[in-house]
């Protein structure tokens, strides 16, 4: 095979991308930067970008984190986790209002197997902004589409005891 076949280039970003996840699981951040890199420079996908800017979140990153995962929105406009992770970034550095979007478009994304995570951040968003009401309705959502997300369950009761 050719070391020029684009399934090599993809099948080796993909090693490096797992590679990188499973240092930064580890607590290798910094190492886990550098693998994500390689990977994005063999082949650019919205999951090595998202990655990445989890990991410089981890690092208080966080404007370095929202600009990989805007990377990631732009290559693949249908994978949620990028929208779910600058609503969350937005969050952590008080941008509570410009998160919704965010969180809105990941919530709706075609392809995300953590919406619930989408919903739950919403439920933040609309619990600080002191609409109860609609925080009840977006953690409860939540705990709907994922029962063992702990979370979800006690913000509901957190919740529903503040409007009893």
């Amino acid at each position: 095979m050719d070391a020029f076949d684009p399934a090599n280039k993809e099948e080796a970003a993909a090693q490096l991308l797992q590679q990188a996840y499973d240092l930064q699981m580890a607590g290798k951040v910094d190492d886990a930067i550098a693998l994500y890199l390689k990977s994005i420079a063999s082949q650019p996908t919205a999951e090595a970008h998202t990655c990445l800017g989890w990991a410089y979140s981890v690092k208080g990153r966080f404007g370095d984190a929202i600009r990989e995962c805007e990377k990631a929105v732009r290559l693949d406009p249908g994978y949620g986790n990028p929208y779910n992770d600058i609503g969350a970034y937005l969050i952590e550095t008080g941008r509570w209002e410009d998160a919704i979007p965010w969180l809105e478009k990941a919530a709706a994304a075609e392809r995300y197997d953590g919406r619930f995570y989408a919903w739950y951040n919403l439920g933040r968003v609309w619990e600080h902004q002191g609409d109860w009401a609609q925080a009840l309705d977006a953690y409860r959502h939540a705990a709907e589409l994922n029962p063992e997300y702990s979370l979800a369950a006690k913000a509901v009761s957190r919740m529903q005891s503040m409007l009893n």
